[in-house]
């Protein structure tokens, strides 16, 4: 927790907080439950408490915009081939020592949140952009929920719909009233083990299977998930055999999962790049237990970034890095060889965005 003289900037009230009788209030958005005296900050950074109540402080600003291929999220299964508008804001309520976005999710300099722009703006930008979606990304939008709520309303109202990159740490409560506004999410499963969870990441591995099993049985939001395999730290047989069981019995065969490569980054420098055979053997290891769409990230795999048919192994979407390579789906989703329905999001034909990724300045764009 950060203390703090001056008063907060971009304020606005929050819902999700309740005081304690020792004169603290405690933040109860997600599972820190950060317990803060007047002028203090949450570990996340940008929730804080002001004039007696929990207060989000990073309202209506942002890191900065791009335009991205939704592989990129990764989705592989929600609108393919077209692009998002993705932002963020700065700070983060996991303290992963891996972290590859830690000048952003890490950030306490004000100066980072360059840009403005409230929540109709934004979704009028992404309507002039041709984009097809808003991502809430590069930090954890769990920690600007309100804001990421405004943004997803005003983007429905023109058609847009509204993305979360999320690590899913996050209490009962806020998490039914966000996943509301959200059509999809990616959700970071970081490891399969408390230990893991506790020591590299500053957090605890159940509240995040909780959001998963929520968001399969509670919610008809898409979702696919990511895993970052670490050399020595989650990439063993053991886990990934009981990471990908557990899927398969709570989450079910159809669910996307993406096991991406590990680059040496903030503090953990010292650890080498993830191989491309442990990338291999983990997606091995999922199909062998039952899942049906397991990909490979972060590394040059054609065959481990496509899709195929569960039933007659056709390949349904090829992908090299983010560029759709083939399309063997009808208009309704099915494989064309034998009619199986293709579980996601899928329209008559694929996108056409690419690779490409394009900052833009939202000012810019609406002049």
């Amino acid at each position: 927790m950060a203390t703090e003289t001056e008063r907060f900037e971009s304020a606005v009230p929050t819902r999700y907080w309740h005081a304690l009788e020792d004169g603290r209030v405690q933040c109860d958005v997600c599972p820190r439950f950060c317990k803060l005296r007047e002028g203090q900050r949450g570990l996340c950074f940008v929730r804080g408490r002001q004039d007696d109540q929990i207060v989000l402080t990073t309202y209506g600003r942002s890191s900065g915009y791009c335009i991205d291929p939704i592989e990129k999220k990764p989705l592989n299964h929600f609108l393919p081939g077209t692009p998002i508008l993705s932002f963020g804001t700065a700070g983060c309520n996991l303290a992963c020592k891996f972290c590859q976005n830690w000048d952003i999710s890490k950030s306490r300099e004000w100066d980072r949140l360059t840009d403005q722009a409230d929540p109709v703006t934004i979704a009028m930008a992404a309507k002039k952009l041709g984009c097809r979606s808003v991502a809430y990304t590069y930090n954890d939008p769990v920690i600007f929920l309100e804001y990421a709520i405004d943004v997803a309303r005003a983007c429905h109202a023109l058609g847009i719909k509204s993305v979360a990159v999320t690590a899913g740490y996050i209490t009962p409560e806020p998490r039914r009233e966000f996943y509301q506004y959200m059509d999809a999410a990616n959700v970071d499963l970081k490891g399969f083990t408390e230990d893991f969870y506790w020591k590299i990441c500053g957090g605890h591995l159940q509240p995040v299977l909780d959001t998963l099993v929520y968001l399969k049985h509670e919610t008809n939001v898409w979702f696919e998930v990511t895993t970052l395999l670490i050399p020595g730290q989650n990439d063993s047989e053991r886990e990934l055999e009981a990471m990908t069981q557990w899927a398969v019995e709570y989450l079910g065969p159809d669910v996307p999962w993406h096991f991406t490569a590990f680059h040496p980054d903030w503090k953990m420098m010292n650890v080498p790049h993830t191989p491309a055979a442990t990338l291999t053997r983990a997606r091995a290891i999922a199909i062998k237990n039952g899942l049906r769409y397991v990909y490979t990230g972060n590394v040059h795999d054609e065959a481990g970034g496509s899709t195929y048919c569960h039933h007659c192994g056709e390949r349904l979407v090829g992908r090299d890095w983010y560029q759709l390579t083939a399309w063997n789906l009808d208009a309704a989703g099915n494989c064309r060889h034998c009619g199986t329905r293709l579980p996601g999001v899928f329209e008559a034909r694929p996108g056409t965005w690419g690779p490409q990724r394009v900052p833009v300045r939202l000012a810019g764009v609406m002049t």
